[in-house]
């Protein structure tokens, strides 16, 4: 153990040491860190005089117990970022609102307060007269009585009689006499004062009763029922109802959520809770976002967003709120720990339908993003296409085939694009869309997925030609070797953007004949097509090994995920490990959260969307728009003209020269089950098997509709069926050659 006295002549030889007067010794700290790491090495038990010294300051004598001397601690080091750096690092607030920016959110906004206003005033206006009128009526005679009980109460200066008894009750004489004399003078003036007015009142009635006009009568005694009938009303019987009932949520404050994050089960926020601690840090204050609360959150070290998402149903029971509202989300600006927790109103499922925001547009550029849908904060979100390969999966019935429809119905919005249908349900859900097509099929029988099949054969072949152009290109023109606008509108070049849809691509790649060839080709076409302009749409019900290849699932770029069964699901379309990191599909809830999925790869991070929903009426006003914009710039072809574009089946044909050589030009009107019969004996190969609706379904595409026409049957018996005018058909050529030679 050293003695006091030896520690005392350290410390004084220390401050010498480091004094910065002119005669103190400087220290060379490289000899002095030397010194330490070698003294650091030495054995305990060495004797103190072993230990070098420097020249002229020798180090003093201490024993192994003593402390080391740590000479780099005197270094003067800096504390951090100076004040400029701070704030140079500071966030700045916009200035104006996101929504205020943002045109599709500003009108949603006006349109919503629009509707509010409207049906206030339209709920009040109906109640005026059936309800609120009468009303006021039969409260007339009790807002007298109550008129005239408060003018008499006035007149009397009844309100201070309280006040003067109790006065009288602690026996003050004095203010007594002050009350009663300041009510004598109130009396006499009040009494004054009502009887010039009650004389008024008698002289105005009088006048009304026998000079006035009738109309102004009516308006007066009008008047006078409604103003008594307001003054009747009793306190707990307004006289108007609620037009809007208001929800009233709970705000989110700091307390809730620091109650709310301590009881979801992770340990660092417990404990320091457990001490009388917050356990989490909250970065900025809890605002106000959308329709609801934001609260942006420091997490203990070493806890992660995805450590509360995994946890998001007991928080969601902390924060005492529908699952619904409760989405924690990770900041991608900031560190793993910064949690922003959004905190809804109301439930993302019961939003109701979502309006597509190019439900009603005349045409969409396929290079832009497609409006999707919106995430729980009301924010809209949208998907780019080109360049991209998007993968559909969820559990029947929770909206994959609405989502499809989504994206397909924004390509088909493009008139440059070239749409190849594949759905291979058999229901038709696609079938409005069916005459903007190149390719279409609509089945689940084995030709239907051969048809799919053999699309991607295509698709493939298509890819190689599109890189051999790509590559003949000149570099100014193309210079990052990938489709652009410019490149797709020059239609000489056969570069346009083509979208090939697959609904249920299960039944394609797990077919015991075709579904291996499909797989490859489909996988071959993710990995090179996207950048040549060729993108894949895929929709699955049943994501695995089996049903999806796993080099289809690892290699697409856009994931949507609605409700599905398990992490093997999950992972098969979100990416491997989506689970793990709380980015998790299983918790949706089935039917009440249809519509509602993770969308991964068109965002920083995933968000949860809940998509834009188009029914059959509606996409078939969107696939008409389509037709037209494809007619007026020529660009229809295949199987929207009724060719046949898969070169491996035989030579190729046109439906309208078919028509027009079966049908002379001395028939003009011709029922279509003899056009049928007439193309079934031209090209048995072809037309075998086609009855009247299936030249009629054939025709639409062109524009040709088909009417009633009178003819004769084989019988000789004279009857009306459907049919066409040849006129119609030779117009329809006429405007198609037109168009082609124009393109």
């Amino acid at each position: 153990m050293k003695h006091p006295d030896d520690e005392n002549e350290l410390f004084n030889r220390l401050e010498a040491e480091m004094s910065t007067d002119s005669g103190a010794d400087v220290v060379d700290l490289g000899k002095a860190r030397s010194a330490r790491t070698e003294s650091a090495d030495r054995s305990p038990n060495a004797p103190a005089d072993s230990r070098p010294a420097e020249s002229g300051n020798p180090l003093p004598d201490a024993s192994a117990d003593s402390e080391t001397v740590r000479v780099d601690a005197m270094v003067p080091t800096e504390s951090g970022p100076g004040l400029l750096e701070r704030i140079k690092g500071s966030k700045r607030l916009d200035v104006i609102p996101v929504w205020m920016k943002s045109g599709e959110e500003f009108k949603d906004a006006a349109g919503w307060i629009a509707g509010h206003v409207g049906h206030t005033v339209a709920f009040h206006a109906v109640r005026v007269p059936f309800l609120y009128t009468p009303k006021l009526v039969m409260r007339a005679p009790r807002g007298v009585v109550n008129t005239l009980g408060k003018v008499g109460r006035w007149a009397v200066d009844a309100e201070g009689e309280p006040l003067r008894q109790a006065e009288a009750r602690r026996e003050n004489s004095e203010l007594y006499l002050k009350l009663s004399k300041q009510r004598d003078r109130r009396v006499r003036l009040r009494m004054l004062l009502t009887a010039v007015g009650g004389l008024g009142s008698l002289v105005a009635v009088l006048y009304l009763v026998y000079g006035a006009q009738p109309l102004t009568q009516v308006i007066a005694a009008a008047a006078a029922v409604l103003g008594f009938g307001w003054v009747g009303a009793p306190a707990d019987a307004p006289l108007s109802t609620r037009a809007v009932i208001k929800t009233e949520v709970q705000k989110l404050t700091s307390d809730i959520v620091v109650k709310a994050m301590a009881s979801i089960g992770i340990g660092q926020i417990a404990s320091a809770v457990a001490k009388g601690q917050d356990g989490i840090k909250f970065a900025s204050p809890i605002t106000r976002e959308g329709p609801g609360w934001r609260a942006d959150i420091d997490l203990p070290l070493g806890v992660t967003v995805a450590d509360v998402a995994d946890r998001r149903a007991r928080l969601a029971s902390g924060l005492r709120r529908p699952l619904g509202c409760v989405w924690p989300d990770a900041d991608p600006n900031e560190h793993e720990g910064r949690l922003i927790l959004w905190v809804g109103d109301r439930d993302l499922s019961k939003t109701g339908i979502v309006k597509w925001q190019l439900a009603n547009a005349s045409r969409h550029d396929i290079f832009k993003r497609i409006p999707f849908g919106i995430d729980p904060r009301g924010r809209a979100q949208s998907v780019p296409m080109i360049q991209h390969n998007a993968l559909i999966g969820s559990l029947p019935g929770q909206g994959k085939t609405s989502s499809v429809r989504v994206l397909a119905c924004g390509a088909a919005l493009d008139p440059s694009v070239e749409l190849w249908l594949h759905e291979n349900k058999g229901t038709g859900d696609l079938d409005s869309l069916e005459c903007v097509s190149h390719r279409f099929v609509s089945g689940i029988d084995d030709e239907s997925v051969q048809y799919a099949a053999d699309s991607l054969a295509l698709l493939r072949e298509e890819v190689m030609r599109r890189a051999k152009a790509i590559k003949q290109l000149p570099r100014d023109l193309c210079p990052d070797k990938r489709v652009t606008r410019q490149i797709a509108d020059k239609r000489s070049l056969k570069l346009w953007p083509l979208v090939a849809v697959f609904d249920e691509c299960q039944n394609v790649f797990a077919h015991p004949k075709y579904g291996k060839q499909a797989g490859e080709d489909a996988e071959f076409i993710i990995k090179l097509g996207r950048a040549l302009g060729v993108m894949l749409v895929l929709a699955t019900q049943r994501p695995d090994k089996d049903s999806l290849p796993t080099g289809i699932s690892g290699n697409v770029s856009i994931r949507f995920c609605l409700k599905v069964a398990g992490q093997v699901e999950n992972d098969m379309i979100l990416g491997t490990s989506s689970y793990k990191n709380g980015v998790r599909a299983t918790q949706f809830r089935p039917e009440i959260d249809a519509g509602n999925g993770y969308l991964k790869g068109a965002t920083t991070l995933p968000v949860v969307v809940r998509t834009a929903y188009l029914d059959d009426p509606a996409t078939n006003a969107i696939a008409q728009r389509a037709l037209a914009l494809r007619r007026a710039e020529g660009t229809l072809s295949g199987h929207a003209l009724g060719e046949d574009t898969e070169q491996a089946k035989g030579p190729s044909y046109d439906l309208l020269a078919d028509i027009t050589a079966v049908v002379p030009e001395t028939e003009e009107r011709v029922w279509n089950e003899r056009i049928a019969a007439r193309l079934a004996e031209l090209r048995p190969e072809v037309y075998g098997g086609w009855k009247g609706e299936n030249v009629t379904s054939a025709l639409k595409p062109h524009g040709i509709k088909t009417r009633d026409v009178a003819g004769t049957t084989d019988d000789g018996a004279r009857t009306t069926r459907r049919g066409i005018v040849r006129a119609d058909l030779t117009k329809a050529i006429a405007e198609r050659d037109q168009n082609r030679g124009a393109a």
